[in-house]
């Protein structure tokens, strides 16, 4: 028999040279196996040293893409008594583009350390928790003097 029909599984018929020399390769590799074990080991070692790299990046790159996106947050602070703005964010099918999403105006009652803020409405003394991240201040009374006019002439135009 071959030492190609155990190999590849169909019989074949090679010079005795050849065949001689695959008898060979296939004794000699069977004899180093332990050294095939050590480079498999190696093997696995680096696949491990570069599965920690690629583990190691992407956590660089998750904590660089949390702070830029955390500088990006536009901090806003209230205080007791001030005026703000409710953004409604309630899903409505029929809502109109052009309808104002912001409610109120409300009085911030009491302000917590992590970002939660007591509102209550003018009209009624229901107190409501809402998030910091929906309110916005609300600039009551603005001053028309402080507008600036201009008037425009009509063109004349000559020929």
């Amino acid at each position: 028999m071959s030492t190609y029909r155990l190999i590849i599984g169909k019989p074949c018929h090679l010079p005795v040279e050849v065949e001689h020399k695959a008898y060979w390769a296939i004794k000699s590799f069977n004899l180093q196996i332990d050294e095939a074990g050590l480079h498999r080991k190696l093997q696995l070692q680096e696949l491990e040293e570069i599965c920690n790299d690629a583990y190691e990046n992407a956590t660089i790159y998750k904590a660089k893409t949390q702070s830029w996106h955390d500088n990006m947050i536009s901090r806003k602070t209230f205080e007791v008594g001030q005026s703000v703005l409710l953004f409604q964010s309630r899903f409505r099918i029929f809502s109109g583009k052009l309808r104002s999403r912001w409610m109120g105006p409300y009085e911030v009652v009491k302000v917590y350390v992590y970002g939660a803020i007591d509102i209550k409405c003018r009209k009624n003394v229901r107190v409501l928790k809402v998030n910091g991240q929906r309110l916005k201040p609300y600039y009551e009374g603005v001053k028309v003097g402080e507008v600036e006019t201009l008037t425009l002439d009509t063109p004349i135009y000559e020929d």
